[in-house]
């Protein structure tokens, strides 16, 4: 559940941003709509991503992201007509129905690049926020061990460095 709100929350705030650009950069007029606009572009987008990643596995890496990078476009399209057709906004002309989804696409690309980056921060918000609600101590969040970190475990184990172990090991 918490996932699934995370996502959401990162995402929806992300879609609002980009709306409000897309008002601001092309005919098209999105204004307070964009809010709900974000709403019906964030909940089409979390179901179509995993059916986009699950048939762009089955492909070359290459094929895989123009397949990725076209199918995209045109679900950005789509996302777009419905977008329009269920909220308030208004496209304009002929740039404001295609400029759109273009922008769309290339705000997809980014937010599939800093995805983790901005899940993470959710996650650490909501669990922030949970502990706050129910008033327990906060736990903290593990950090991920580095090489040194288990080069030194290792050594402490047995107290042999790292080339003693390989120079006992060619014996």
């Amino acid at each position: 559940m918490k996932n699934i709100v995370v996502r959401f929350a990162s995402l929806y705030v992300f879609n609002v941003v980009v709306l409000l650009v897309i008002g601001w950069l092309t005919p098209a007029r999105v204004g307070w709509h964009a809010l709900w606009a974000s709403v019906i572009l964030t909940v089409v987008t979390l179901l179509i991503k995993p059916l986009l990643t699950r048939v762009a596995d089955s492909l070359s890496r290459g094929a895989a992201k123009a397949m990725q990078y076209v199918a995209v476009f045109v679900v950005e399209f789509v996302i777009w007509l419905l977008t329009v057709w269920f909220s308030g906004i208004t496209a304009g002309n002929v740039f404001g129905w295609l400029l759109p989804p273009v922008l769309l696409l290339i705000a997809w690309v980014v937010y599939d690049q800093v995805d983790d980056a901005i899940g993470r921060k959710a996650g650490e918000l909501y669990d922030a926020a949970s502990t706050r609600l129910s008033g327990a101590q906060p736990t903290p969040t593990p950090t991920p061990e580095s090489s040194a970190t288990r080069a030194g475990r290792d050594e402490l184990k047995d107290g042999l460095t790292p080339e003693q172990r390989r120079m006992l090991d060619d014996l």
